[in-house]
């Protein structure tokens, strides 16, 4: 994507669920940045996820902040596309790419 990106998130900090922020870097590339309830078990898969959805939707040049309670893949795919669509002020997403 090439438009401007805006500090933007989705989520909650409720059980089974993620809070994710999304920020602008100077540099290019994207930084995951993971506090979660299940790390040291599930950290590689969740940040594939986190990657994964985010390199779906293009993005680059962002700071993705996630604060994980446990979420399924499915609720972290979600969160990470909606903070990152937000960010980017997309409201009419491609849906094939999600």
């Amino acid at each position: 994507m090439n438009k401007k990106v805006e500090p933007a998130h989705a989520g909650t900090l409720e059980s089974s669920d993620l809070f994710v922020r999304v920020v602008p870097m100077e540099s290019e590339g994207i930084e995951i940045e993971l506090e979660s309830t299940v790390y040291e078990i599930y950290a590689d898969a969740i940040k594939a996820t986190i990657f994964e959805s985010a390199k779906a939707l293009n993005a680059n040049g962002i700071k993705i902040m996630v604060q994980d309670k446990g979420a399924l893949d499915y609720v972290i795919k979600a969160r990470v596309q909606a903070a990152i669509l937000r960010a980017y002020g997309i409201n009419e997403p491609d849906w094939s790419v999600l």
